[in-house]
């Protein structure tokens, strides 16, 4: 199950790298509203992933689903340490939750563009520091799982 467990976590960690390329934009900029055209470079790309792209966003929670699946397993199985597993499912969960309680949801409506400016760059900071959160998470969890083999 470890395999499962990493390869999960890998791919969920390649998607927070090309989301968090875009999610940079929003440094350096301290003022209430972000420059009109990072704002409209970030707003674009989540409009493209959380809308248009279906059903890759779909493979997305699909994998998310198998990671939880793939831990819990190993948990029930005993395979590895038990404090590896455990620790790897609270890691796991608090990314997963945090990404779809919050932050596909300010995705999609940064995506739309329909708030005013300072608005959409509010979205485009919680979604940066989600991510970010969600990939030093996901990070833990990979160490966790390869330090545990």
């Amino acid at each position: 199950m470890s395999a499962f467990v990493t390869a999960g976590a890998g791919f969920l960690a390649a998607v927070l790298w090309f989301d968090l390329m875009f999610d940079v934009q929003v440094r350096g900029h301290d003022g209430p509203q972000l420059p009109e055209a990072a704002l409209a470079s970030i707003a674009a790309y989540y409009r493209r992933v959380t809308t248009t792209a279906v059903p890759m966003s779909r493979l997305i929670a699909l994998v998310m689903l198998a990671t939880l699946v793939a831990i819990v397993t190993e948990i029930a199985t005993g395979e590895g340490p038990a404090w590896a597993s455990w620790w790897s499912l609270a890691l796991a969960g608090v990314a997963i939750a945090l990404a779809g309680g919050r932050i596909v949801p300010n995705a999609v409506r940064l995506g739309e563009q329909r708030d005013p400016a300072d608005v959409q760059s509010a979205l485009a900071r919680s979604i940066w520091r989600g991510h970010v959160l969600c990939l030093a998470a996901i990070c833990g969890l990979l160490a966790l799982q390869l330090a545990a083999v």
